[in-house]
Formats: C-alpha cells, structure tokens, sequence
C-alpha cells in the first residue's frame, strides 16, 4: 500500500491570499505618477473601446471560372 501512495503526485495547493498580497505590495511601490499614468492608460483604453463599432462585409465565394 504505501508504495501505491509514493507514486500518486500530489497536487500542489494554490495559495491565492498570499499571491493577492504580494500583488498589493508591489502595487505601493509605484510612484503615484506612475498610478495616475496607469490609470489614465487604462481610461483612455476603456473610452476606446466603449467608441469601437465592429463592420463585417459578408464573404462572397469567387465563382469557378
């Protein structure tokens, strides 16, 4: 039996708190010009987007010659 659980590999155990935190921390280490450019950055992607308007031309198959 316990050659039989040597070899099941065990999932290794996802600590997302701890990722979320160190996240944060590296977050504060930016200036907060840094925030601002990353923000206005990502205001003027959202603007831009909410303005794109898809167009799509049917495709048409060429006719065998």
């Amino acid at each position: 039996m316990e050659n039989e659980n040597k070899n099941i590999l065990e999932k290794p155990s996802a600590d997302y708190e701890k990722t979320e935190m160190d996240l944060l921390r590296n977050a504060q280490k930016h200036t907060y010009t840094e925030r601002f450019l990353i923000m206005t950055r990502l205001m003027k992607m959202d603007m831009m987007f909410r303005k794109a308007k898809i167009t799509h031309k049917p495709f048409i198959e060429p006719k065998d010659i």
